[in-house]
């Protein structure tokens, strides 16, 4: 049986956990948003630039190489802010999945040992049933350890694949930009 102590103790533990990811939600909050302020200034910065050139463009040849040149790098930039996003994002998932594992790990050996204590003080002739609510335990145990190794497979996979597409990305920028001023 559990005592009081314990119950409190799991509700201490579950609190904690439930604030490390809460934070851990912020943290990565904290990041975009300053992410976006550094980008919302550069781009500010840029357009005034744009504007101060177009206006010293004396003819529609200067104009038209004047808005190539700017093609790229916004480009550029677009990809660097996509990867940015995605290691922010991909970070705080690695972190949240961390405090998981771990409450999991945690919650797991707790309820192995409260199996275990019930199988000290079952009454005799109940061998079957604590030996069937330890497999049925493993068997879940399995269970998670197999999904958690595809989520992980699956979040390699999605990494994989978006930096060849960034990678591909930029190199098709920069094609354009070469092809765009053999012209």
């Amino acid at each position: 049986m559990l005592t009081a102590e314990q119950i409190v103790a799991a509700q201490k533990a579950n609190v904690e956990t439930l604030f490390g990811l809460t934070n851990k939600a912020f943290e990565g909050v904290e990041k975009l948003v300053e992410l976006n302020l550094q980008v919302a200034k550069a781009s500010l910065s840029e357009a005034a630039e744009g504007v101060n050139a177009a206006l010293s463009v004396k003819d529609a040849q200067e104009l038209i190489a004047l808005q190539a040149g700017l093609l790229q790098p916004a480009a550029e930039k677009a990809a660097a802010y996509s990867r940015h996003v995605y290691d922010i994002a991909a970070s705080t998932n690695a972190d949240i999945g961390k405090l998981v594992e771990a409450q999991t790990a945690d919650l797991q050996a707790k309820y192995m040992s409260v199996v275990d204590a019930a199988a000290k003080n079952a009454p005799a002739g109940s061998e079957n049933a604590v030996a069937l609510v330890r497999s049925a335990v493993a068997a879940a145990n399995n269970a998670f350890e197999s999904v958690q190794k595809a989520a992980k497979q699956a979040a390699n996979v999605a990494e994989s694949n978006f930096q060849a597409m960034a990678a591909t990305a930029e190199k098709a920028t920069a094609s354009t930009t070469k092809s765009r001023r053999a012209a």
